[in-house]
């Protein structure tokens, strides 16, 4: 008599309130979704690793956070100018927005890492990881619905990053820690911002604008006390250059997953940019983890491997469209 029982995906959908035949409900979006919003983090978590490289040849920060954001953006003008012009032209108010959601992100950025002069980067990794509360708490403002299944791989996801951490070993700077609770604020405000802004506009045409935007703001607070550019040695560069090409191809792949999936979902597969960093510093940097540090590396992919469980991304109540209708009604 053949085997009729119902496959794992029936008893995790039922578990979490899911109903059979309500998953991913266009499986094509879905796949090419999931896809970039996997690549992203691949390419993210190469960036502290080649940050370390950069520092160690002697980069000071700030010049590291500008100089590779000014060439992500020279990238992405370069790559469009060159192949995909039609990227290039949009309404106002898509571009400006786009500047805006950059900009936050810029901001964020610099929080970012002055934040880690001042406390351990365990902590700030534990910190930062609080970008996903803040991205479901601003989509619940919005009106998106959050499945069960969605917040226990958020538990999972800060629970892994608290073991990998070891609870963020280190006497806490309070500054540092505010500083570094900015910066996931900014990171989930922009990732939000991008849900809407690419209903409108292609990923690439968000992802140049906002680049763009990010590049500003950080350069400005570069030119406030610049490094003079001969100081940089050859290897400083190398890194730096290699940290601008994976920065901008982190953004486009972000936004085309936020596209497909929505920003929640992108947020939660985000979190595999920690695997990724620490498997490069172990081969390329000789670093290596405790057992228990490895439970938390594990927690941390069971959160990611159960996004195959999740529903399509929902829509959520558009306040600004509905707020322009009201008006153009009057």
């Amino acid at each position: 008599m053949p085997n009729s029982s119902p496959p794992p995906a029936y008893w995790i959908s039922r578990l979490f309130g899911e109903k059979q035949g309500s998953i991913r409900h266009n499986p094509q979006n879905w796949r090419r979704g999931l896809f970039w919003a996997l690549l992203s983090p691949l390419f993210l978590g190469t960036i502290p690793i080649l940050a370390k490289l950069a520092y160690a040849a002697g980069v000071d920060v700030l010049t590291v956070v500008a100089l590779r954001t000014l060439f992500a953006a020279l990238l992405l003008w370069t790559a469009i100018l060159l192949f995909r012009r039609r990227y290039l032209l949009s309404s106002s108010p898509a571009v400006i927005s786009s500047f805006l959601a950059g900009a936050i992100n810029g901001i964020g950025s610099l929080f970012y890492y002055s934040s880690l002069t001042r406390i351990d980067a365990s902590l700030g990794q534990l910190i930062n990881i609080t970008y996903l509360i803040f991205v479901t708490a601003l989509l619940r403002l919005a009106g998106q619905g959050v499945s069960w299944l969605t917040l226990f791989r958020m538990a999972l996801a800060i629970g892994g990053i608290y073991i990998l951490t070891q609870g963020g070993l280190g006497t806490p700077d309070w500054l540092g820690v505010m500083m570094m609770a900015v910066a996931a604020l900014t990171y989930a405000i922009q990732l939000v911002l991008s849900q809407r802004i690419l209903y409108d506009i292609p990923a690439p045409t968000m992802a140049l604008y906002a680049m763009t935007a990010m590049a500003t703001v950080v350069t400005l607070a570069w030119l406030t006390n610049p490094t003079p550019l001969t100081a940089v040695s050859p290897a400083g560069w190398q890194a730096v250059l290699l940290m601008g090409l994976t920065t901008g191809l982190s953004r486009l792949t972000l936004f085309l997953g936020v596209k497909h999936l929505g920003s929640i979902q992108t947020a939660l597969l985000g979190i595999l940019e920690v695997v990724v960093s620490i498997a490069l510093a172990i081969f390329l940097l000789s670093e290596h983890l405790t057992p228990v540090q490895w439970a938390g590396a594990a927690v941390l992919l069971i959160s990611v491997l159960l996004v195959r469980y999740e529903r399509n991304v929902p829509k959520f109540i558009d306040w600004w469209k509905l707020f322009w209708q009201f008006r153009l009604k009057k």
